[in-house]
């Protein structure tokens, strides 16, 4: 069986005997390397993607875009945030539509984690670029920043 080539790395490829899929047993991937918490199982057909994203509370996105036009359909939890600079307040059974190119930042409020599906065409992948040029790291609202990694002895001896 041949392996089809998908534009997200890990994604799962529709198609070729396969029309039917468990979206929360997909293998999970990044789909916001180096600017979101979010990640997901993300499916892929010929002409469009599916992810069905996890972001958790009090985590996201910043600012960023991608060539791909996008609905997001909130199905568990709020998103907050922006696009295009007007503001977004997303509850459970919302859709945000995101136009090709336009910047946005989406964060799950701090109450609970959030679940969407992401829908996109394929013109690339899952994942944007940030808007600043840099990839260093997700939006964490404040309190959610990853706690710092202790050193064990045993870590602190290999030094």
């Amino acid at each position: 069986m041949t392996i089809a080539k998908t534009k997200t790395a890990g994604a799962v490829k529709a198609g070729n005997g396969r029309y039917h899929f468990r979206m929360a047993k997909l293998k999970k991937v990044d789909a916001g390397t180096g600017y979101s918490t979010s990640h997901g199982g993300v499916l892929e057909g010929e002409r469009m993607l599916v992810g069905y994203i996890h972001k958790p509370r009090g985590t996201g996105s910043r600012m960023h875009s991608h060539k791909n036009e996008q609905f997001n359909y909130v199905v568990k939890g709020t998103l907050k945030g922006s696009v295009n600079g007007k503001r977004v307040v997303a509850p459970a059974g919302t859709l945000i539509y995101i136009p090709a190119n336009a910047p946005h930042t989406l964060v799950s409020t701090p109450e609970e984690d959030v679940i969407f599906l992401a829908l996109k065409d394929l013109s690339q992948g899952i994942i944007g670029k940030a808007v600043d040029g840099t990839m260093t790291g997700p939006h964490y609202e404040p309190g959610f920043e990853p706690k710092p990694r202790r050193k064990t002895p045993a870590r602190a001896a290999k030094r």
